[in-house]
C-alpha cells in the first residue's frame, strides 16, 4: 500500500518543521511549499501563494492525499497590515482554488486559523461556538479566511483549526514565551513586559502537531476545532517557573506600551471537541515545555 502523501504549506516555518517530522514518523510521504528556496530538498517547492498559476502547477505535480495550510503571517505586530490580507486571505483562496481543480481526490484539507478570532475581551473558557470578535488585522484576516473557506466546503474536505498560544524550541523571539526564555538563557538583568497578572492557555508545539496529525487521520470534514491545553498560567507563573529551572532572577520592568486596554484577566480554550474527535491526547505541563526550551542548544 502506497504511503499517504501530504502537502504542507509553510513547511520550513516553526510549526511546519515539527509537523513534517511528526507526519514522516507516522508513515506519511511529506511534501512542502514555502517562500524561501531550498534546492537540496527534493520534496520542497519554493512558491509564492499569491502566484496562482505556480501554486496550481505544484498541486498538480504532487497530487496530495491531504493538505495542511500553515503558511501565514502570524506575528500580530507585523508592520505591514496589508500583508495579513494578501497572504492569509488571498493566498489561502489561491490554494483552495488550486486544490478544487486537482484530479486526485483529497482526503482532508486542514486550514490553520487562530484563537485570535475570539478577541481578548471574552472572559473564561472559549468553545468553538463563541462569537468571533477579532481585535487586530491578523485576527480579522483569519476570520476572513474562515468565511472564505466555507465557499469551498462542498468541493473540499476542509477542517479548520483554531490553535491557542503554543510554543517550543525554534519559535521566534517576537513571541512572548520565547522572548522570556531568551532573556533567561542569556542571563539578562532585566526584561520589559506588559501585565503579569493575565492568565492564558499555553500548549507545546509537539502536542499541537500530534493533534493536527490525528485530525488528518480522522478527517472530520466541515469541523472547526480548538487546539488548546485547557489549562491557564499567568505570566507571573511563567517567570517563576523559568527562574526555578534556570536558577536565575531578572528584574521585570512593566512597559505601558505592552499593556493592552480592556484585556481580560483569564482566557483559555475548551478542547472537548478536539478530544471527542481524536481521542486520547494531552499537552505536556508548561514547566516541562519551558525546561525543554531553556535546555536547548
Amino acid at each position: 500500500m502506497a504511503q499517504p502523501k501530504v502537502l504542507i504549506t509553510g513547511i520550513k516555518g516553526f510549526t511546519g518543521t515539527y509537523l513534517a517530522a511528526e507526519l514522516e514518523a507516522n508513515g506519511w510521504d511529506v511534501w512542502g511549499v514555502g517562500s524561501q528556496p531550498d534546492e537540496a530538498d527534493l520534496r520542497y517547492r519554493c512558491v509564492d501563494l499569491l502566484h496562482a498559476s505556480d501554486l496550481r502547477a505544484v498541486v498538480e505535480e504532487v497530487q496530495p492525499d491531504a493538505v495542511v495550510h500553515l503558511a501565514a503571517i502570524a506575528f500580530v505586530g507585523h508592520s505591514d497590515a496589508d500583508a495579513f490580507y494578501r497572504t492569509n486571505l488571498l493566498g489561502t483562496r489561491n490554494l483552495l482554488a488550486a486544490l478544487a481543480g486537482v484530479r486526485h481526490k483529497l482526503q482532508c484539507v486542514l486550514l490553520a486559523s487562530s484563537a485570535n478570532v475570539y478577541g481578548n475581551t471574552t472572559e473564561g473558557v472559549l468553545t468553538e461556538d463563541f462569537p468571533l470578535n477579532p481585535a487586530n488585522d491578523y485576527a480579522v484576516s483569519k476570520v476572513g479566511m474562515e468565511f472564505m473557506a466555507r465557499l469551498w466546503m462542498e468541493q473540499l474536505p476542509i477542517v479548520i483549526v483554531r490553535p491557542f498560544n503554543y510554543t517550543g524550541v525554534g519559535q521566534s523571539e517576537n513571541f512572548l514565551l520565547p522572548k522570556i526564555v531568551a532573556h533567561f538563557r542569556k542571563r539578562a538583568e532585566s526584561i520589559q513586559l506588559g501585565n503579569l497578572n493575565v492568565w492564558r492557555d499555553f500548549s507545546d508545539v509537539r502536542a499541537v502537531v500530534r493533534a493536527y496529525r490525528r485530525l488528518l487521520e480522522v478527517r472530520p470534514a466541515g469541523a472547526t476545532v480548538n487546539v488548546c491545553s485547557g489549562r491557564t498560567h499567568s505570566l507571573r507563573e511563567v517567570l517563576h517557573m523559568a527562574e526555578h529551572i534556570s536558577s536565575h532572577c531578572l528584574q521585570v520592568q512593566i512597559n505601558p506600551a505592552f499593556v493592552r486596554a480592556n484585556e481580560v484577566l483569564s482566557l483559555s480554550g475548551s478542547s472537548a471537541r478536539l478530544r471527542d474527535l481524536i481521542g486520547d491526547w494531552d499537552v505536556p505541563p508548561l514547566e516541562e515545555t519551558l525546561r525543554w526550551m531553556l535546555g536547548a542548544r
